[in-house]
């Protein structure tokens, strides 16, 4: 795997997004997409210099936006100083190729920038095996008779040499026997997180999960005084971390704080992230961590919920959590939902009572009430 300094955005690249509007699909929903596709060019260090937007009745199979448009797209960004073209959806291996002879600029959809900050950001052993399986796996269906555009991404496997048909098998051979080699490292670390679990003597596991930056890690220090770093960046948590914390003063829990999620994930990742994600669904109680303070919280939560059935989590295992409610004007409406502020603690002793009500401890003597939250004042 490649690390900082080898990353293809170790020295700052400049990019322009890439979007387009397909039929049914309003556009400020595109342009938002775009919005966090420049926070996450910008995690991967990347200086965003301007966007274009398409409106298409489908993606061009050649090149996704027509050569054509390609063309004008590459103008306009050459103009601005860029040097990669940035893509909002996937693209096939034959796209970028034939994008990058088209345009005369690099090329890169969102799930390889979304790649790129996991490898940047994977430290721990079973992290960097993760995010090597999930790159892989991602690299397989693209290659081509001319996929010198992805070596960049290869992070050291397979041979690269010559081309052809012949080199080409080699290449995937290489792959798929680097996949099955990480595939089963990963099932061993699996193996003994199993073990794990069952070695924590009855005490119940509490998993936060949700939409990336909702918030999570500083509801786990709240929940269990970790200190763990606790960032407004995507994706500033990636190896599920386990703390003990107290409810009702007596009584713990385990709490596991988990990779957030994002729209348009990619499913390599998903996949190869099982045995950390495995906290999920192995947990007595998840608690659903929603931003209620952007715009568009309603997606992000159900970007999260489709994930988690994806993965088998049980719904009714699922609380959710209204984050960041002090950035919440006063007047929206709160009736019925679980309301915190992991920043200011507001909700916190009112959410512990609830989860030791949910796990079923007795909180007769408990001090907090068990009613929701109804946000700050």
């Amino acid at each position: 795997m490649h690390n900082l300094e080898e990353s293809q955005f170790a020295r700052p690249r400049r990019a322009f997004l890439v979007g387009i509007i397909l039929p049914g699909q309003p556009g400020y929903v595109v342009e938002e997409h775009l919005d966090e596709l420049a926070q996450l060019a910008e995690t991967a260090r990347a200086v965003v210099v301007g966007r274009a937007v398409q409106a298409r009745k489908a993606p061009d199979r050649a090149t996704f936006i027509g050569s054509g448009k390609a063309e004008e797209i590459a103008a306009a960004a050459r103009e601005l100083g860029a040097d990669l073209l940035l893509f909002d959806d996937d693209l096939s291996g034959s796209q970028v190729k034939n994008l990058e002879e088209v345009t005369k600029l690099s090329v890169m959809d969102r799930s390889a920038v979304i790649l790129d900050i996991f490898d940047l950001r994977a430290q721990s052993r079973e992290a960097r095996t993760q995010v090597e399986l999930a790159r892989l796996k991602y690299m397989l269906p693209r290659l081509t008779r001319q996929w010198s555009h992805l070596s960049r991404q290869g992070g050291g496997v397979g041979q690269r040499g010559g081309e052809g048909e012949k080199q080409l098998e080699q290449d995937r051979r290489a792959l798929r026997v680097r996949v099955r080699r990480l595939e089963g490292d990963l099932e061993k670390i699996e193996r003994t997180r199993g073990v794990q679990r069952h070695g924590r003597d009855g005490v119940p596991l509490v998993a936060l999960t949700g939409y990336t930056n909702a918030g999570k890690s500083t509801l786990f220090n709240r929940l269990t005084a970790a200190g763990t770093l606790a960032e407004n960046r995507l994706f500033a948590t990636l190896d599920a971390k386990l703390r003990r914390g107290a409810l009702d003063g007596s009584r713990t829990a385990v709490f596991a704080d988990t990779v957030g999620f994002i729209r348009k994930l990619p499913h390599h990742l998903v996949s190869s992230f099982r045995s950390t994600l495995g906290e999920i669904t192995a947990a007595d109680l998840v608690l659903h961590v929603v931003d209620r303070s952007h715009p568009r919280w309603q997606e992000q939560a159900e970007v999260a919920e489709a994930v988690m059935d994806e993965l088998g989590v049980d719904r009714e295992r699922v609380i959710k959590v209204f984050n960041k409610g002090d950035l919440v004007p006063a007047d929206a409406p709160r009736e019925g939902e679980i309301w915190i502020s992991a920043v200011t603690s507001e909700g916190i002793p009112e959410l512990k009572a609830i989860l030791a009500r949910r796990l079923g401890f007795d909180v007769a003597t408990q001090d907090a009430p068990v009613e929701v939250a109804s946000g700050p004042a």
